[in-house]
């Protein structure tokens, strides 16, 4: 790498340090959280890149909070997350997908001001055969007053960043400050995250939507129909389908090139599937920074006050158009 072609790279510390007059929270205590999110991504993409090397692949023996069967990557990752991220002074508690319970930090309110949110490893399951999967978080800042563990449980309009990194062909991260939506790629020969996409916005409809469809059955009628519509070219251009099975991806291609990815109530999860803390809350956030929304059907998705870490909710994200005409349909 030349010396003219170093001196072109803007790296995710550097970009968050040079949002600082837009954004008063991203000061350098800011950056120095960030980069531990950073750092535990990285050790997160070296084992996977290794999965097939190593005994780190298969199911780790236990379950979680959820009741679903623990990985050896779920368990790798979220200590890595919680490693990474507990040294940082600035965090006061971390919640995880995999933990029953908020892991709390015995700082006062000056030092620890930071309550982090995330899924270690979002779509472990597919970890096995080679498909993609991420690392979801979210942020949010400890009010002043109560104690931590009654701080955690804030609405995702209170999120100050929020982002993901997706491990693929090449390891992504996409996050946001309330102030646009930023993408990075990891150049593996200086080993950071370096600036790809600068204020990436989601098309206002797109040619995809992704539905695990073998479960529209169960479903309300109306969303057969949502998905009729959209092939016949009722609803923004004629809509082909995409499905990953892994969260993650299959937002980042919508945040990309537009469309719908959504997840209805069943007649399994009549409150939906997916967790409203650590995965459609900080989508929704960068979905809305981006030009899209998210909604849950009726409400959206950021004004809903969470009543548990674990809440689940139904989730439909993406373009504008096809949201919009999804929450139409829903209220007849």
């Amino acid at each position: 790498m030349t010396q003219k072609q170093q001196s072109m790279i803007t790296t995710v510390q550097q970009h968050i340090l040079q949002q600082q007059a837009n954004f008063p929270d991203a000061t350098g205590t800011f950056s120095w959280l960030l980069s531990g999110i950073t750092l535990a991504g990285k050790m997160i993409e070296a084992k996977i890149r290794s999965a097939g090397l190593t005994d780190i692949l298969g199911a780790y023996g236990n379950t979680n909070v959820q009741g679903e069967q623990q990985q050896k990557l779920d368990v790798y990752a979220n200590r890595a997350m919680e490693h990474c991220l507990g040294l940082r002074d600035s965090v006061a508690a971390l919640v995880s997908e995999e933990d029953d319970e908020p892991v709390v930090y015995n700082r006062d309110g000056e030092t620890g001001k930071y309550i982090i949110v995330f899924d270690p490893l979002d779509g472990s399951s597919n970890i096995d055969v080679n498909v993609n999967v991420g690392t979801i978080f979210s942020v949010f800042k400890r009010p002043q007053w109560g104690d931590v563990n009654s701080s955690v449980l804030q609405p995702g309009s209170k999120q100050v960043a929020a982002g993901y990194v997706l491990y693929g062909p090449s390891t992504i991260l996409v996050y946001t400050t309330g102030s646009g939506v930023h993408g990075f790629t990891l150049d593996p020969t200086i080993g950071a995250f370096v600036l790809s996409w600068e204020n990436m916005k989601m098309p206002e409809a797109g040619p995809y939507y992704s539905v695990n469809e073998a479960y529209l059955e169960e479903s309300a009628p109306v969303y057969t129909q949502f998905v009729h519509d959209m092939r016949s070219g009722k609803i923004g251009p004629k809509h082909g389908s995409r499905y990953i099975g892994s969260l993650v991806a299959d937002f980042h291609r919508t945040l990309l090139k537009g469309g719908i990815f959504f997840y209805p109530p069943t007649e399994k999860t009549p409150l939906g599937k997916l967790r409203l803390m650590y995965e459609a809350n900080p989508l929704a956030f960068i979905a809305e920074q981006a030009g899209g929304a998210a909604t849950n059907g009726t409400d959206r998705i950021l004004d809903i006050q969470p009543e548990g870490i674990h809440q689940r909710t139904a989730l439909a994200i993406g373009s504008k158009t096809e949201v919009e005409a999804l929450r139409s349909m829903l209220k007849g």
